[in-house]
């Protein structure tokens, strides 16, 4: 059997592991657009922070460890369309610029995402920069070392914006964000925990522009002077451009079924319309378990999941993709923070009727020396209790919490239940009720309140 994979970050590289363990006779040829396999763009920042001194260990595999493995592997090679009734792709070799055709027996994509590219002035001067893959690693930690660069705007305040603000900021550069939205992190987080995060960012010195539309990047000899907003202007030697990605799938318009919003369209297998063609990662969307509605989620987790998914459904369906509840985690500065399900930003778009409760505690006794306060929110479903979404954030690292949460969604438990769970107590660790459970009190504590309200209004 000949398999061919397109793409080596997180859903090409669970795709190809998982068929060396699983078709030892396959013939397996592996196609990059870079000159590097399986860069992880989410270890950017620890790059250019300087915790990781190396870019060459911000990699999966290499393509000297592929070969070792019988794996063909093309790097600089570009997959420019697909033929589904020939079984063949059309490849462009980017060093020589030869063009040929490739066949195969099985064909997984893994085409990712590229940054959105914002429609005003100036985004093709010098010195306006994305980050997104090796080659902006580069570019980007260069200019963190130019003692020239001393003004630096990112446009956009999502994750990819934000790790970009605390990079510049902590190498000592004046860094405003700008974000067309109310707030920072607008999608990820509820307005109590972006109050705490904006304070903490303007403490460090971030110029944060919330509620500003970017007109025009202006230009002096070629290169980015100044962002201009509907409100203001600011000086910058360094645009970041950070609005998002988009799915890299324009080369297959003609060949294959795409969503609206440009992903490809997959079945529970992560099979194609087209037959023998499967696709995983950032270029497909995923069911979300709040809703069971089919999302676009780019998270490296789900990447992964369908990777090995598409691998284990070649010849018959065996592995179904279950869903997930868009679970993250991110520090920033003096804070660390994480997210799984609806929140009340997102909640109008999820229909479902939902309330929420926002509690501050302390992880452990108060008692206990060097305990930090915690800020967090559960969101349910109104009926049913059923949870759908939880935030937390604190200066002390309770991220993994999220992770029980996020199960919690999963296999539909309440409140009542989150409530009661059996999580274990020492002062050292945590309270007497853990503070999970502490949470789903308060929910069940204003559901109370509720109900009698609506008792009183109904008599």
């Amino acid at each position: 059997m000949n398999i061919v994979v397109v793409g080596t970050s997180h859903g090409g590289y669970e795709a190809v592991k998982t068929v060396l363990e699983n078709y030892p006779d396959a013939k397996v040829k592996l196609f990059e657009q870079s000159d590097r396999v399986s860069f992880l763009s989410c270890g950017i920042q620890l790059y250019l922070e300087g915790a990781v001194q190396d870019i060459n260990y911000i990699h999966y595999a290499t393509k000297e460890g592929y070969s070792d493995q019988g794996v063909d592997v093309y790097t600089r090679h570009q997959v420019t369309g697909l033929d589904p009734d020939l079984k063949m792709i059309h490849v462009k070799n980017l060093d020589t610029n030869e063009t040929y055709d490739e066949t195969y027996d099985k064909l997984i994509l893994a085409p990712g995402a590229t940054p959105r590219k914002l429609p005003f002035k100036g985004n093709d001067l010098d010195n306006v920069y994305f980050l997104r893959g090796r080659e902006w690693a580069l570019k980007s930690k260069a200019k963190i070392e130019d003692p020239s660069v001393s003004d630096v705007v990112v446009i956009g305040s999502g994750y990819i914006g934000i790790e970009v603000v605390e990079a510049y900021a902590k190498a000592g550069k004046k860094v405003t964000v700008i974000d067309v939205t109310d707030r920072i992190l607008p999608t990820y987080l509820d307005h109590e925990f972006t109050d705490i995060l904006t304070a903490d960012l303007q403490k460090h010195g971030i110029n944060v522009r919330t509620g500003e539309f970017v007109q025009e990047i202006q230009g002096r000899d070629g290169k980015a002077s100044a962002v201009i907003t509907d409100k203001g202007t600011y000086p910058a030697d360094l645009v970041v451009e950070a609005a998002g990605v988009v799915p890299n799938t324009d080369w297959l318009k003609e060949t294959l079924d795409l969503n609206s919003n440009g992903t490809i369209v997959v079945d529970a297998y992560q099979k194609t319309s087209a037959p023998d063609v499967f696709a995983a990662g950032d270029a497909c969307m995923i069911r979300y378990n709040p809703t069971g509605k089919e999302m676009t989620i780019a998270l490296a987790t789900n990447a992964r999941r369908q990777g090995v998914a598409a691998a284990l459904n070649l010849e018959k369906p065996t592995l179904k993709i279950e869903g997930v509840s868009g679970t993250s985690a991110l520090s920033l500065f003096d804070y660390k923070f994480a997210t799984t399900g609806i929140k009340d930003a997102t909640a109008a778009k999820s229909g479902l009727e939902t309330s929420s409760v926002f509690v501050t505690d302390y992880y452990r006794p108060a008692f206990v020396p060097g305990t930090e306060k915690i800020y967090m929110k559960l969101t349910y479903e109104v009926g049913s209790n059923r949870i759908v979404g939880a935030q937390l954030l604190s200066k002390h690292d309770i991220t993994a919490a999220i992770n029980t949460l996020s199960l919690a969604i999963a296999t539909k438990q309440t409140t009542q239940q989150l409530a009661f769970a059996d999580f274990f107590f020492q002062p050292e660790f945590d309270q007497q009720w853990n503070y999970l459970c502490a949470l789903a009190h308060a929910a069940i504590g204003k559901q109370k309140r509720f109900n009698r309200w609506r008792c009183k209004q109904t008599r």
